[in-house]
């Protein structure tokens, strides 16, 4: 039986080659940070707005009893969505400054940027192709087009939902410039736009990033930051390569992620997962009850 506690030097005085897995930085720890909040936030708003869109629902009240009232829950909704406002100015903000003032590269194009182009597309339609088996799989970059899509589906969310929010939040002061039918709007695409985020949220999403067969069953980087070389051959190869290319691949070396990390982040994460699961259950039972 070997020795499995043989240093590495003592495995290369035997002439056994020692291979150190090498783990490589994706996420910083401000990217990190900003997920976490975005993800924690919008759990709870999915959590306080659902019981206010199905009031009605045997499980709603229930639950409004169970914390106090809908007062209570009309008041964590406001307190998430602040929260949530803030951490997307500060993003948008840092992302204009990073790109206009800066002018750093690959903020608005290029292959490390989040906007959409014409590989993209190709990725896209290719990767339908290999999934009915009439091509070969796509070779990604930095970021896929999924991935691109659910960065923009936020903006789109915050724009929409977020304004319509406000709207109904500080209805006096927007009634001075929108005429009362837009008032009444505002209610039902802050409602309908609001489930049809949660609605993709909890499956498209879910699935895309952490329930597909090279990710099951969580894609930990988001939580950890960092990834494995293999991870990252595999799955993004055109970034890969490139970095070997421009010689910037050892800068992105990281460390290892630490055991009691990795055991919070598969806690936290199948906790959201598992939160997210039971209110798409709840959505779509009182949805179709309607």
């Amino acid at each position: 039986m070997p020795d499995l506690a043989k240093t590495d030097a003592a495995q290369a005085v035997e002439g056994k080659p020692h291979f150190k897995e090498r783990f490589f930085v994706r996420f910083t720890r401000a990217q990190r940070s900003m997920h976490a909040v975005l993800f924690s936030t919008f759990l709870g708003l999915a959590a306080t707005g659902l019981p206010m869109r199905f009031s009605q629902s045997y499980w709603a009240r229930k639950f409004a009893s169970g914390v106090g009232g809908f007062g209570t829950i009309i008041f964590f909704h406001k307190l998430c969505a602040l929260v949530l406002t803030v951490a997307f100015l500060i993003h948008v903000k840092e992302i204009f400054q990073r790109g206009l003032l800066n002018r750093e590269k690959g903020i608005f194009w290029g292959s490390t940027s989040m906007v959409g182009n014409w590989k993209d597309v190709k990725d896209l339609l290719g990767h339908l192709r290999w999934m009915v088996g009439l091509g070969p799989k796509p070779q990604f970059e930095r970021y896929a087009y999924w991935e691109k899509f659910d960065y923009w589906a936020v903006f789109w969310g915050m724009v929409v939902i977020g304004f319509s929010g406000y709207a109904m939040w500080f209805a006096p002061f927007f009634a001075h410039f929108l005429p009362g039918w837009a008032l009444n709007a505002v209610l039902v695409i802050h409602s309908e736009e609001g489930l049809l985020a949660i609605l993709f949220i909890f499956s498209i999403h879910f699935v895309n990033t952490h329930l597909r067969p090279d990710s099951f069953p969580m894609d930990m980087v988001i939580f950890t930051g960092v990834e494995s070389e293999e991870e990252f051959r595999t799955k993004r190869p055109q970034e890969y390569e490139r970095m070997v290319r421009e010689g910037k691949l050892e800068k992105r070396l990281g460390e290892k992620p630490a055991v009691w990390l990795v055991n919070f982040s598969r806690v936290a994460g199948f906790t959201a997962i598992s939160i997210g699961l039971i209110l798409l259950v709840l959505t779509l039972s009182a949805y179709f009850r309607e």
